[in-house]
């Protein structure tokens, strides 16, 4: 069965101002030649430190339908599917703009310093039970991604989810523009990118570009237990936002947690959603997961999507890989559990793994042991934002903390002697010390920020035993 129609020649030609070679038609569209698939459009973008027109033959050989070029490679065949514009960034967002200006589609948009892609991929789940829905893959956030997931947006959806992210002032604004949401999620606002802004309120005032272009009539989500709740409100008041709708535990949020008990791969909840009592599963265990679905929940219920379906389709919800995938591995004759947290790290969402880490059950020999990098961009705040993560290590029963990178030894020295594990420069010196240190019945914590490389530390893990396929199969599903 062949894909439908994305974009055809014409039209993009029409959309971009460029000029067309050839009577093509695109079922998709890449900025990667590595993973064009047949009928692509590919868009020869160009980035500081590469050059996609070095790769449109690739592309082409790949199968790809066209390829958008501001320059014509010496080796493209004089007869190639071409479309030809000024500048290919610029034509990727026009693209994105068209398929916008075309799409029928009611349009949710999702920011905020920690949960983000974890929520958007919660809230197309939720909407793909009313109807057809797109979403963007990943966390294809930035000023490449939001218009390429635009641009790949079907003609005929019903529903589309985009995450908005940024790490400097001004980059929401515009991309908010772009998508024009009718709904709006501010999942939080934490000390993330500190090092790029003089305050946390002046991330809070980033985070708050979403509202810019937000639809006539559209509706912020906030978290009404963050600090920055009131500062957000009140932006959105300001950029003429027509309804705020709040979700969390405090007694004034429109959704409001009631009930919530964790088990070991899932999280049962009851809720109420602006005046219906709601009871479902989130199969995503840690009190984060169960919050960020009420604004899920309360985004759906804004949408008009089926509140009743919605609420079902949280038990698919798995954590995407290095945000809290579990793993599960034979060991010995116990087994090994491992949560992966290497994507990325904050002072927040490092509190919320060790808080869920410190919720899990071990065998009787078994124990809770933290592998911990580095958070980064946290500025002149680094040293007391990692240092004070001690007690909350503490708190949660953690018997073992392995760790790496410059700022963690502050951490390391912060903490009782007898949960000191080892320490070491960089993860691949770690993570030997780490591997024998293990033991069956152990659950481990690998969380640290990208730059640290943490993800090799999860899969020595995994390489000590064979997979049980009882819980790695439900975590696959991310």
């Amino acid at each position: 069965m062949m894909a439908p129609v994305l974009w055809q020649a014409a039209e993009a030609a029409a959309a971009t101002q460029g000029q067309s070679q050839g009577d093509w038609r695109a079922s998709g569209v890449s900025i990667d030649s590595r993973t064009v698939e047949a009928g692509d459009l590919f868009v020869a973008i160009q980035g500081p430190n590469f050059d996609g027109h070095n790769f449109v033959a690739d592309a082409l050989a790949r199968g790809a339908a066209a390829v958008m070029i501001s320059d014509r490679p010496n080796n493209l065949d004089p007869d190639a599917p071409v479309l030809l514009v000024g500048d290919t960034l610029a034509g990727l967002h026009a693209l994105g703009r068209a398929a916008r200006d075309r799409s029928v589609a009611r349009i949710a948009a999702v920011t905020g310093s920690v949960g983000k892609t974890g929520t958007k991929e919660a809230l197309y789940l939720a909407l793909a039970r009313s109807a057809s829905a797109h979403a963007s893959q990943g966390n294809l956030n930035n000023h490449w991604g939001a218009p390429l997931s635009l641009a790949r947006m079907p003609r005929s959806c019903s529903y589309g989810v985009y995450e908005l992210g940024m790490n400097h002032a001004g980059e929401i604004a515009p991309l908010s523009r772009l998508v024009r949401p009718q709904v709006a999620i501010i999942t939080n606002v934490e000390s993330v990118h500190l090092e790029f802004f003089a305050s946390i309120s002046g991330i809070a005032d980033a985070k708050a570009e979403i509202f810019t272009g937000l639809e006539p009539g559209g509706a912020a989500i906030l978290n009404r237990d963050n600090a920055h709740f009131g500062h957000l409100e009140a932006a959105a008041r300001a950029a003429g936002v027509g309804r705020v709708i709040s979700f969390g535990t405090h007694e004034d949020a429109q959704a409001r947690l009631i009930g919530l008990a964790e088990h070991p791969a899932c999280t049962c909840i009851s809720a109420e959603i602006d005046g219906q009592a709601v009871t479902y599963k989130v199969g995503a265990p840690g009190r984060h997961w169960a919050i960020n679905s009420l604004a899920v929940l309360a985004a759906v219920r804004a949408l008009g999507a089926d509140l009743g379906l919605a609420a079902l389709a949280m038990a698919e919800v798995a954590a995407p890989k290095g945000r809290g995938q579990r793993h599960r591995v034979l060991f010995g004759d116990d087994a090994l559990l491992i949560i992966d947290e290497s994507y990325n790290a904050s002072p927040v969402a490092m509190r919320a793994a060790i808080e869920t880490l410190g919720r899990v059950e071990v065998a009787p020999s078994g124990r809770r042991i933290a592998v911990l990098g580095d958070m980064l961009e946290l500025g002149a705040t680094a040293p007391d934002l990692h240092a004070a993560l001690a007690p909350a290590l503490v708190a949660a029963g953690v018997d073992q903390v392995f760790a790496c990178g410059p700022h963690m030894a502050l951490l390391f020295d912060a903490l009782p002697r007898f949960m000191r594990g080892d320490y070491a420069a960089t993860s691949a010196q770690l993570l030997a010390k780490v591997v024998a240190a293990v033991r069956p019945g152990d659950a481990v914590l690998v969380k640290g920020s990208l730059g640290l490389a943490m993800s090799p530390i999860v899969q020595a893990l995994q390489d000590q035993g064979t997979p049980d396929a009882s819980i790695n199969s439900s975590a696959a599903k991310g």
